[in-house]
């Protein structure tokens, strides 16, 4: 392993699980340097209690624990839900969305705690080293990344575990679990393990977020979700803030089954990868969302938006968060919304979530002008010549070409 680089104070996204732990011991033995451990709450659900004195007693010189839920509702997941994106027409993004936040959070540990190096526990194989990565080069790039798994002398789990009896680290020692998961405030997330074979089915019983839908009530469930400039405010008339949008929809959400994704994804080092998500409060959200944009939005706008949602989506699952690109098109979401303002009736039942109405005071739909009742606003014998010049090219290649 080459080791040009002997930094003084390293900062590393630490979990407190078997990787990281043995991350931060090997750190300090591959250096000797202090180590810092940074530990984000983006809605992960996993105890932290005791989290500090385990990172203390595994070698960390300070153990930081920032609650971040609030921001990562308000100011990741929002305007994603506001540029509609959607990796490859399925995946909601949940990690992808996560990793921004916690490298941004870590850039300013490491600003306060003078470090000159970040570390991090993602594989050589994922998405997630690309995604730390630019965070870090975009908001502190003076400072250097340094990324175990694709230097150091351990092959797997096994190896890891040898390690951290050596060392003495106290981690649990158990078997592997068949899959690995990554949970957050948006969505928890499946893969690897029994689950590479694309062609077999997940298992019912490993869904924590939602039931399935065949055991979801038998009555549907209607929410009213009420939007201020594509923002979602409040939900059945009670005035709620990010985080408890997020938390009261993903509980309904999974208590109908809501969010359930099954997919087969490009990751961006080339692997096509098999995930599994649940997304329950996400998918409602998006759904309402885009229901209220087609009828604030006019269609030239709406069309140019839709366009560029693709693109959204892929600047987020590649890691290009802070880039310039970004700024730009998040620019011209936030100017989109100005007047996704209305209201949207969902209705949960049996995983499906569906609109059941919408409405808006600043409403492009105009029923006067929709109906077939009547003629003053809309004269049907205009759109003669309309059709007339708007097929001239087709007409006119049609004669030539004969």
């Amino acid at each position: 392993m080459k080791k040009e680089f002997s930094p003084k104070k390293i900062v590393l996204a630490y979990s407190g699980g078997l990787d990281t732990s043995v991350i931060l011991a090997w750190l300090k033995d591959t250096y000797g340097c202090e180590v810092v451990a940074f530990c984000a709450d983006v809605g992960q659900k996993e105890e932290l209690t005791g989290l500090e004195e385990k990172g203390i007693k595994t070698g960390a010189s300070k153990v930081y624990i920032k609650d971040l839920r609030l921001e990562f509702a308000r100011d990741f997941i929002f305007p994603a839900i506001q540029g509609s994106a959607i990796y490859e027409m399925r995946y909601l993004l949940g990690t992808s969305l996560a990793r921004p936040i916690i490298a941004k959070a870590m850039v300013e540990v490491a600003l306060a705690e003078k470090a000159d190096a970040f570390s991090h526990g993602a594989t050589g194989k994922g998405n997630d080293q690309v995604r730390f990565e630019l965070g870090f080069k975009a908001l502190a790039p003076a400072l250097h990344i340094i990324a175990p798994w694709r230097t150091w002398e351990f092959k797997g789990r096994t190896d890891l575990i040898e390690y951290a009896k050596k060392k003495g680290i106290p981690v649990p020692v158990t078997a592997a679990k068949p899959y690995s998961m990554d949970r957050n405030l948006l969505h928890l997330s499946f893969e690897g393990g029994i689950l590479e074979d694309p062609y077999k089915e997940p298992d019912p019983e490993m869904f924590l977020l939602s039931v399935s839908p065949e055991k979801a009530p038998d009555s549907p469930t209607y929410l009213e979700l009420d939007f201020e400039e594509g923002n979602c405010v409040a939900v059945n008339g009670k005035r709620m803030n990010p985080l408890e949008v997020m938390e009261f929809l993903n509980k309904a959400g999974g208590e109908n089954g809501i969010g359930r994704v099954d997919i087969v994804e490009n990751r961006l080092v080339g692997i096509k990868s098999r995930g599994v998500y649940e997304t329950p409060g996400g998918t409602i959200l998006h759904i309402a969302h885009r229901d209220l944009e087609s009828i604030t939005l006019d269609r030239d706008t709406q069309h140019q938006k839709d366009d560029l949602s693709g693109e959204f989506a892929r600047l987020i699952y590649n890691g290009h968060w802070f880039s310039n690109k970004m700024k730009a098109m998040r620019a011209y979401i936030t100017e989109t919304q100005r007047y996704v303002t209305g209201t949207v009736k969902v209705k949960l039942y049996k995983g499906n979530c569906t609109v059941a109405g919408r409405k808006s005071s600043v409403s492009l739909y105009s029923h006067e002008m929709a109906t077939f009742e009547k003629e003053e606003l809309y004269n049907q014998y205009d759109a003669e010549g309309f059709i007339n010049i708007y097929g001239l090219p087709t007409k006119e290649t049609a004669r030539l070409r004969k």
